[in-house]
C-alpha cells in the first residue's frame, strides 16, 4: 500500500488517498494532484522530519516555525501496517511520537512547502 496524498490546486483542499483505483478525486472542477514528497531540504526553514528511536518508540521533530501563517500542518508515519497522522497547530511544537515500525516512512506538511519525508532505519 503506497502513501498517496492529493491536494485541489485551487482551495488547497487536502486528502489521505486509502486504496487508488484509477479514478480521479475531483475538487473544484478539477482532478486533485498528487503531491511527491522531498527529501532534500534545500530551505533555510527545516522541513525533513528527523527522528529518534528509544524504548521501542520513535521520536519525531521537524526543525521549523510553527507561526500562524507559516507552520507544519501535520506529521505522518506510513508502514505495511497502516498509517498515523498527527495534526498540528501554530504555536504547538512540530514533533511526536509513534510505536517504532522498522522500515516506515516519516512525513511532513508544512503549509507553504508542501510534503517531505525521510525513511526510518
Amino acid at each position: 500500500m503506497n502513501f498517496v496524498i492529493k491536494q485541489c490546486r485551487k482551495c488547497m483542499a487536502t486528502v489521505h488517498v486509502l486504496k487508488e483505483d484509477g479514478c480521479d478525486i475531483m475538487c473544484c472542477g478539477e482532478a486533485m494532484k498528487e503531491l511527491v514528497p522531498n527529501s532534500v531540504d534545500a530551505a533555510f526553514e527545516k522541513h525533513v522530519p528527523t527522528y529518534e528511536v528509544k524504548d521501542n518508540k520513535i521520536y519525531v521533530v521537524v526543525n521549523h516555525v510553527m507561526e500562524e501563517d507559516h507552520y507544519i500542518e501535520w506529521i505522518a508515519m506510513h508502514h505495511d501496517g497502516g498509517d498515523s497522522f498527527v495534526h498540528l497547530k501554530p504555536g504547538e511544537e512540530a514533533k511526536t511520537v509513534f510505536d517504532y515500525v522498522p522500515g516506515a516512512t516519516l512525513y511532513s506538511y508544512c503549509n507553504k512547502h508542501s510534503l517531505w519525508k525521510c525513511d526510518v532505519q
